[in-house]
C-alpha cells in the first residue's frame, strides 16, 4: 500500500540547498527501494546520517529450527505466554519460518524501548493482538490501538511505546515487499471499489518527533541472524521533514469488510497483503453463505502447494477443547484437512460468525522452532477421530 504523504518542511525542488538556521545544509536522505525503481521517500536530517561514532560486537539473534518434526498437522497454545521477554528484542519467539517468511509472537514486560531498532533486510508486519501505544520513526508519531496492522518496510529506524496493560503481538517478518493485493489496485495504485479496505483505513504518520541533541543513542540493526550495534552521538529521529511513498503505516483488521456469497467463499477473498510466496488473510465477522442449500462448513481440502497457519485473536471459535485465543494451527501443504464429524450437519442453517483470525499461507514449506516444539498440541494431529457437533476446529470454520 502507498499513497503520496509528507510531513515537516523541505524545500520545493528535490537535490537543492536547504539551509538550517546557523547557515549549514540540512542533510537529505533519499530511502527507496529496487535501486532507485522502487517507491521511496526523501528525508531532510539535522545530521548526517551516516556519522557513526562506534559499532559494538554484533550479538548473534537467529531462531533454531526444531529436527525431526513428523509431518502432520500441529496446534501450537500460546495463551499462556503473558511474557515471553523483558525488551522488545528479546521478547521475539519465533514459532516457524522458511526463505520468504518468519512467524513470531512478542510478549514485552517493559513499556519503552531504550535504544532503536530497524530490519536491515525484511519488512515487518506487526499485528496487535493486544495492547496500544505509538510507533516513533523517522518520519513521525504513529498511534497504535488492539487489531492494528502495522506494516513498517524495511530500514525504517523505529521504537515501540506502550502503554499500561497487557502486550500481545503477532510479528510476520517479510524478505519481500509487503503490498496489498494486486487484483485490488488499479493500475495507478488506487485501491479500487471491491477491494475490502481502501485509503480512507489507512493511518500513516501524522506529527514529526521533537529532536533534543546529544547523547549516545543505540540503533540495532537486524541482518543475516545478527543484531548489529550502531552508534549515533545524535537522535535517528532528527528529521525536519520528508515527503514520499515509503513509510510505516497502520491498518485495522476492524476496518476490513468481509466478502460474502450465497455459497462458501475460499479463504483468497479475505487477503489482505501478500508478499512473495506467502499471503496473509483477515477473518472477520461476517454473514454466512446464503444460498438454500448452502452448508456454512467448509469443504474437505488439500492444500498441495502451500502450508497453512491460522492465529486465533477473538470470537466463538466453536471449537473443540484446547484451540483458544492466541494458538496457532499450522496444516502442511499435500495432507487434508477440514470439518470434525458431525460439524458439517451442524453447520446448516447457521447465520453468522462473530471470530477474528490471522491466517498466513506460505507457497513453500514452513520449519517449527525449538522454541515452538514446547507449545505443541500432541493430541491434535489425532483431533478428527472426535465426535460431536463441539469439535470443529476454528480453523475451518474460517477457510
Amino acid at each position: 500500500m502507498a499513497y503520496y504523504h509528507k510531513l515537516g518542511t523541505f524545500p520545493q525542488k528535490r537535490h537543492v540547498q536547504f539551509r538550517q538556521e546557523d547557515g549549514s545544509l540540512y542533510a537529505e536522505q533519499l530511502v527507496g527501494t529496487l535501486g532507485f525503481s522502487g517507491l521511496s521517500s526523501l528525508l531532510y536530517h539535522k545530521n548526517p546520517p551516516t556519522r557513526i561514532t562506534r559499532i559494538g560486537e554484533p550479538v548473534p539473534y537467529a531462531p533454531k529450527v526444531a529436527e525431526g518434526i513428523k509431518l502432520a498437522p500441529h496446534h501450537l497454545k500460546t495463551l499462556d505466554q503473558t511474557i515471553t521477554g523483558t525488551d522488545y528484542l528479546s521478547a521475539r519467539k519465533t514459532m516457524m519460518l522458511n526463505s520468504d517468511v518468519a512467524i513470531s509472537i512478542c510478549n514485552p514486560s517493559e513499556r519503552k524501548m531504550d535504544y532503536y531498532y530497524k530490519n536491515g533486510q525484511a519488512d515487518e508486519v506487526v499485528f496487535v493482538h493486544e495492547g496500544s501505544g505509538v510507533l516513533l520513526s523517522q518520519m513521525g508519531k504513529l498511534e497504535f490501538r488492539e487489531g492494528d496492522y502495522i506494516v513498517i518496510p524495511r530500514t525504517i529506524i523505529h521504537q515501540f511505546h506502550f502503554n499500561d496493560g497487557p502486550v500481545r503481538l503477532l510479528i510476520t517478518e517479510s524478505f519481500s515487499p509487503i503490498e496489498t493485493p494486486r487484483r485490488y489496485r488499479n493500475h495507478f495504485g488506487q485501491l479500487l471499489e471491491h477491494s475490502p479496505f481502501c485509503e480512507r483505513d489507512i493511518r500513516a504518520p501524522h506529527e514529526l518527533i521533537e529532536y533534543t541533541e546529544g547523547g549516545e543513542h543505540l540503533v540495532q540493526i537486524k541482518k543475516d541472524g545478527l543484531l548489529h550495534q550502531y552508534y549515533y552521538g545524535f537522535s535517528p529521529f532528527d528529521v525536519v521533514g520528508w515527503d514520499g511513498y515509503f513509510y510505516p503505516y497502520a491498518l485495522s483488521i476492524y476496518d476490513f469488510e468481509p466478502i460474502t456469497g450465497r455459497i462458501h467463499q475460499p479463504p483468497p477473498v479475505h487477503q489482505t497483503f501478500e508478499a512473495h510466496n506467502f499471503v496473509i488473510c483477515s477473518f472477520v465477522p461476517r454473514l454466512f453463505d446464503y444460498h438454500p442449500q448452502a452448508i456454512p462448513a467448509p469443504y474437505n481440502h488439500s492444500n498441495v502447494d502451500s502450508d497453512e497457519v491460522l492465529y486465533y485473536v477473538a470470537g466463538d471459535f466453536m471449537s473443540r477443547k484446547g484451540v483458544d485465543r492466541a494458538s496457532f494451527t499450522v496444516h502442511p501443504g499435500g495432507i487434508p484437512h477440514g470439518p470434525h464429524p458431525g460439524t458439517v450437519e451442524a453447520s446448516i442453517g447457521k447465520k453468522e460468525t462473530h471470530e477474528y483470525a490471522v491466517m498466513i499461507d506460505t507457497f513453500k514449506p514452513l520449519y517449527l522452532t525449538e522454541e515452538a516444539v514446547g507449545l505443541m498440541d500432541k493430541n491434535y494431529p489425532m483431533s478428527w477421530l472426535e465426535n460431536g457437533p463441539n469439535t470443529t476446529r476454528a480453523a475451518d470454520m474460517f477457510d
